[in-house]
């Protein structure tokens, strides 16, 4: 059986073939829901999907008529997608997924339907001022959550992280659901204070190298004392005046933004977060590593702490709507 899944973040379009649920070739384009929104019509983003999916049959030299079945995931499925899916509301695990995906025609981008996986969002109602911080939503995470309950055989509460320009805490109940989420700026965040503050000439315009833990621990300290701003600030004065090295003051900044985020875990109301919780660090080698010694080294957490390998993490969010769509009972 050939499945082809398509995966559209706000930037990024990545498209993977698959055999028999191994994946064969993945082809990807910079394009993504950010174009729509900039121009107000969905023909770039259409045309960049279809030109990707082009590149991926071209890799499996496969033609789309021996596609057995396309699965679509991200925010392919929001306003201003493919074809727009409600969230589903937590707590919501595979089979509530699965039951809300939705089948849609859209020849501008392939000739088969495309299945599509409803992201989720948070139970929150009658938002207001008073209750704004409990809500959150995703598209895209859920089916990655989904593959690694999958991969790592998650049975029990657990928090996973999923880091990148907007990190994601996606948190599990023991029967597998999300029962919630949190998301946070760190991604970009670091990128912009990297490249475009006067911290730039301080770290070379330049991420950490390698990881130094007392500089990533004492930046996540700081932030948790005095506040990310000055933390942030902190990296000029440890240049101006110390003699620590840029890579030093890389990991210093670095501690201070992820140091941040835990301590949105420890106090947002979008999940309870409670000190034994599972922890499942993915994303890049450097952040989950770094993220995963902020854990180990806060008392506040005491649960397990397991860091995903890339084989773990590799075509996440294609394998997961391929398990969503199992428990539709979309696969032969």
């Amino acid at each position: 059986m050939h499945i082809l899944t398509i995966d559209t973040g706000t930037t990024n379009t990545r498209v993977t073939v698959w055999r028999d649920q191994q994946a064969l070739c993945q082809a990807a384009r910079q394009v993504g829901v950010r174009d729509t929104a900039i121009s107000g019509s969905p023909v770039a983003l259409q045309n960049g999907v279809r030109q990707t999916i082009a590149a991926a049959l071209g890799d499996a030299r496969l033609e789309i008529g021996q596609i057995d079945l396309v699965l679509g995931s991200g925010m392919i499925t929001s306003n201003v997608g493919l074809h727009e899916v409600p969230h589903v509301l937590a707590p919501a695990g595979r089979d509530e997924l699965a039951a809300a995906m939705v089948q849609a025609h859209i020849p501008e981008v392939c000739e088969p339907p495309v299945w599509f996986v409803p992201g989720v969002r948070n139970r929150v109602d009658n938002i207001g001022l008073h209750n704004v911080e409990a809500m959150d939503m995703m598209r895209g995470e859920e089916v990655e959550t989904m593959g690694l309950v999958q991969r790592l055989g998650i049975n029990k509460p657990t928090v996973i992280v999923l880091p990148g320009s907007h990190s994601k805490f996606v948190h599990l109940d023991e029967n597998g659901c999300i029962s919630g989420c949190v998301t946070t700026l760190a991604g970009e965040l670091l990128h912009v204070i990297t490249h475009n503050t006067i911290l730039a000439g301080s770290l070379d315009s330049d991420f950490a190298d390698e990881i130094d833990t007392e500089m990533l621990l004492a930046g996540a300290r700081s932030a948790g004392k005095i506040g990310l701003g000055r933390a942030c600030f902190t990296v000029r004065i440890l240049d101006q005046f110390t003699i620590y090295e840029r890579n030093a003051r890389a990991n210093f900044l670095l501690g201070a933004v992820l140091g941040a985020d835990l301590l949105t875990l420890k106090n947002s109301s979008a999940f309870r977060m409670t000190p034994g919780t599972q922890f499942v660090v993915t994303g890049k080698a450097m952040l989950r590593e770094s993220l995963a010694l902020l854990v180990k080294h806060d008392d506040f957490f005491s649960g397990d702490i397991v860091v995903t390998t890339d084989e773990q993490q590799a075509n996440l969010a294609g394998f997961g709507a391929i398990e969503v769509a199992r428990a539709r009972g979309l696969l032969a």
